[in-house]
């Protein structure tokens, strides 16, 4: 399926690995203009090499090293998106995950990590990016979060409580910036993403498991699809929610955990 956004400029953040990345490829492949970003330099580098034999057509693929719990260097992505290419017509927010561990082993300054990585980076993002994108021909917003805003997962109580302050922001943009830019985020269970890969891994080294596969196995019981998620699965379902082909789809949460869940709505 074309899905009509060749040439198009998209922002997608924590995007050198895991989902983001995956996200950026998918748009890439689409012929979108990709702006990357993450705080690794090497890894920026080669995630960059990467995209840039995915791309199709003219798409270009520009990194921005920045961490995204400075508000000078969101705000700057933003910007430099923009002297890059003139225009941002789609923003992914996506952020690496707080920590783990049970409530009363969780401390203040724990929580005001979570919050300024999880929520404050896409405030600031969404604020920065609204005016361009409104300025564009049908601008989009996916956020990347997670399935523990809808089921609060064991031993993640900042990922189940933090979260959800990014679904009640995507939400609320899903009506104040409409009809201009859609909002949408995607709720992601386990992928086969880098940190899956090292954890069976340390497992496999542990005795826990004979096998990668077998790890991987564990992984995926009690996922009715008999198996953890392709992570280009949920990037080409960010590529099409910042599509036309979705045109009448906003203020969605859209899990992607293989029915995994056991909640109704």
């Amino acid at each position: 399926m074309d899905l009509d956004i060749d040439g198009n400029v998209a922002l997608t953040t924590a995007s050198s690995a895991g989902l983001g990345n995956a996200a950026a490829t998918a748009l890439v492949r689409e012929g979108v203009n990709v702006v990357i970003n993450g705080r690794d330099a090497d890894r920026l580098g080669a995630a960059t090499e990467t995209l840039r034999e995915e791309a199709a057509g003219d798409a270009r693929v520009h990194p921005i090293q920045a961490d995204l719990t400075d508000e000078d260097a969101v705000v700057g992505l933003v910007d430099e998106t923009l002297d890059e290419f003139g225009r941002l017509d789609h923003l992914v927010t996506s952020a690496g995950g707080p920590p783990s561990g049970p409530f009363l082993e969780t401390d203040d300054e724990d929580w005001y990590d979570a919050y300024e990585l999880l929520v404050m980076s896409a405030v600031r993002l969404c604020r920065a990016a609204a005016e361009p994108l409104q300025a564009g021909n049908g601008g989009t917003i996916v956020n990347v979060t997670s399935r523990s805003v809808k089921e609060a997962i064991d031993g993640l109580v900042l990922s189940n409580s933090v979260r959800m302050s990014v679904i009640g922001l995507e939400k609320t943009l899903s009506a104040e910036l409409a009809p201009d830019v859609r909002a949408n985020a995607v709720l992601p269970g386990p992928h086969e993403t880098s940190r899956i890969e090292e954890l069976v891994e340390q497992a496999v080294e542990r005795g826990e498991y004979d096998s990668y596969e077998d790890g991987l196995a564990d992984w995926g019981e009690g996922v009715p699809l008999e198996r953890i998620g392709d992570p280009m699965e949920l990037g080409n379902t960010v590529a099409f929610l910042s599509s036309p082909k979705s045109g009448y789809i906003t203020g969605q949460s859209i899990v992607i955990d293989g029915g995994a869940g056991a909640s109704n709505l």
